[in-house]
């Protein structure tokens, strides 16, 4: 059952739509015939069972993946562009006694000057800049593998915001992460994506946040089952199948 829920606007490489993909690994069809419409300004949750394809649906999103079908960043009849796309995987692990810090990790992602001489005072800056986005400027001189869950997740984000995407796709954002912390995340992209007026498409097993942050939910099992409202979705007999729970409560 697919509801068509068209509430927001495209017209620039913030729009994602997807039409008739599929993708087949070792001659099997991992995913099947799958539409989806992103539109600028939305969060999207892409929600499904373990092993359903929702980690291939992005890779293929994020050009990693081989693909039958569509993916385009514009309206039908539309020039699609190239967007930039904001990525954070799940959440990588840290040695707590790597003396690594934020500022650091920055500093190896953003710049060829080698970590060990240090930040200039212009990288420095623009980390701060970085991190004030996702309000973690207190963070910059904690070691990495010190951080809790909810503070990873905002240094990661941070990272995919330089230089602001166009879309952002976050795979479990909410995973390892306390309920006061996804509330504040969640709150955090919320915001994003009202500054920016960029599109958000993330996976999360988490659903008692869907209904007040995403604009709508999409299960997905091989192929999409249902997607539309959080409500509706959360309340079908597909998604009761698929959890053997509705609502999003056991």
């Amino acid at each position: 059952m697919n509801l068509d829920i068209h509430g927001g606007s495209c017209g620039h490489s913030c729009c994602l739509r997807v039409e008739n993909l599929s993708v087949k690994i070792g001659g099997e069809y991992i995913l099947s015939d799958v539409n989806l419409h992103v539109h600028c300004g939305e969060l999207v949750a892409l929600i499904g069972p373990n092993g359903a394809g929702k980690s291939t649906f992005l890779k293929a999103i994020l050009g990693q993946r081989d693909y039958e079908g569509v993916i385009a960043f514009s309206e039908p009849g539309q020039r699609s562009k190239k967007p930039r796309i904001g990525y954070v995987p799940q959440s990588p692990a840290f040695d707590p006694s790597d003396p690594v810090s934020v500022a650091d990790l920055f500093a190896c992602c953003m710049s060829r000057r080698p970590a060990f001489l240090g930040l200039s005072k212009a990288m420095r800056s623009l980390v701060l800049e970085c991190l004030e986005r996702v309000h973690g400027e207190d963070l910059i001189d904690k070691r990495v593998g010190t951080l809790s869950g909810g503070e990873l997740q905002r240094v990661l984000l941070a990272l995919a915001l330089e230089p602001v995407p166009n879309i952002l796709i976050l795979d479990e954002p909410l995973s390892g992460v306390d309920v006061e912390g996804m509330e504040t995340l969640m709150d955090m992209l919320d915001e994003i994506r009202k500054n920016y007026d960029l599109s958000i498409l993330m996976t999360t097993h988490d659903f008692s946040m869907l209904p007040r942050y995403a604009n709508q939910a999409v299960l997905i099992d091989r192929g999409i089952l249902i997607q539309g409202p959080p409500e509706t979705v959360l309340n079908s007999p597909e998604f009761y199948q698929a959890f053997h729970m509705k609502g999003g409560k056991s």
